[in-house]
């Protein structure tokens, strides 16, 4: 691994208005490009909106999605990439003959684009789930993979692309303020706070900080970095997402877990931070990695009867 500067993003997107969320992404691209920046992550679905997918018809879906690479926002995305000579990760709904993902693209200054699809799609039932991971080299050597949110929940994804080579991990979500069946996991965030947020911003900020924030980012984010021995670029949408407030908590962590950098600042922001590649040398992830005993873990890659869609699992109690 090479050293290398990256750069991470929260802002609020306008749900179904592309063209006002690619102009927000413009911005924060010449502003990265600006600091040195060779990587710039955006969050889940940043082009399309992410909540309001949920109540959308399947021909509604359809018209919002685009194939990639071939369409519009990618082309545009890839474009300036080159322009400003920085790879730009952003998430949007694709469209791939009849079937619709969830999905992330990483454009390059060298022409190549990337595609990941969730594993674990459950915003819609007119979206399918990703069958594949997604782990690839930058254009500087580096290798990268990229999970979407819930993907980065289970562990087994997070070690599959570090078993794969990854060194860092590109983790765009749209989290925080979530009603959840777990009842020490998250939970909804008044919106008047968000409203407010001007006038009195320490009210809604001690949220983001919080067990419905960082708090419970902190319970699972750091060991996904520090037992894989990755780095990880966590991005996140900010503010009102069709009902719900999103907490933004962009940060970047270490291989050992530690947190680079982060804000718990109630609206856009953008960090950028240097990755030290020597910090990965014998950092404890990477040495337990070269101590695993695969034939013991036959187990893990048997079904036990329990699994069930991520969508069940998601909305149980709904």
């Amino acid at each position: 691994m090479r050293d290398m500067r990256v750069a991470t993003v929260q802002f609020q997107h306008e749900s179904g208005n592309k063209a006002a969320n690619l102009n927000t992404v413009l911005r924060f691209v010449r502003n990265a490009s600006e600091q040195g920046a060779e990587l710039v992550v955006f969050p889940e679905c940043c082009i399309s909106g992410y909540w309001h997918l949920r109540n959308l018809e399947r021909e509604a879906l359809l018209e919002l999605a685009e194939p990639i690479p071939e369409g519009e926002v990618v082309q545009q995305v890839l474009a300036w990439a080159q322009e400003y000579q920085i790879s730009i990760g952003v998430g949007l709904v694709e469209r791939a003959g009849e079937q619709l993902y969830n999905s992330y693209v990483i454009a390059m200054p060298h022409g190549e684009v990337q595609c990941h699809r969730k594993l674990h799609c459950f915003i819609s039932g007119h979206l399918e789930s990703g069958s594949r991971y997604t782990v690839f080299d930058m254009p500087n050597g580096n290798r990268v993979g990229v999970l979407i949110c819930y993907d980065n929940n289970l562990v087994e994804n997070v070690r599959a692309c570090a078993l794969r080579g990854a060194e860092i991990l590109i983790a765009p979500h749209q989290t925080g303020g979530c009603r959840s069946s777990s009842p020490h996991a998250m939970g909804p965030i008044d919106p008047d706070l968000w409203e407010s947020r001007v006038e009195h911003p320490e009210a809604i900020e001690a949220e983001f900080r919080g067990d419905k924030g960082r708090g419970w980012l902190m319970r699972w984010l750091p060991s996904r970095a520090h037992d894989n021995g990755l780095f990880l670029i966590f991005s996140n949408g900010v503010g009102l997402d069709d009902g719900e407030v999103r907490t933004g908590n962009a940060m970047i962590l270490d291989p050992y877990g530690r947190v680079l950098c982060e804000t718990s600042v109630a609206g856009e922001a953008i960090l950028v931070t240097d990755l030290v590649a020597e910090l990965r040398n014998r950092c404890t992830g990477v040495r337990w990695l070269q101590a695993r005993r695969p034939e013991l873990y036959e187990d893990l890659a048997k079904p036990t009867g329990r699994e069930r869609s991520t969508r069940q699992v998601r909305f149980d109690s709904d």
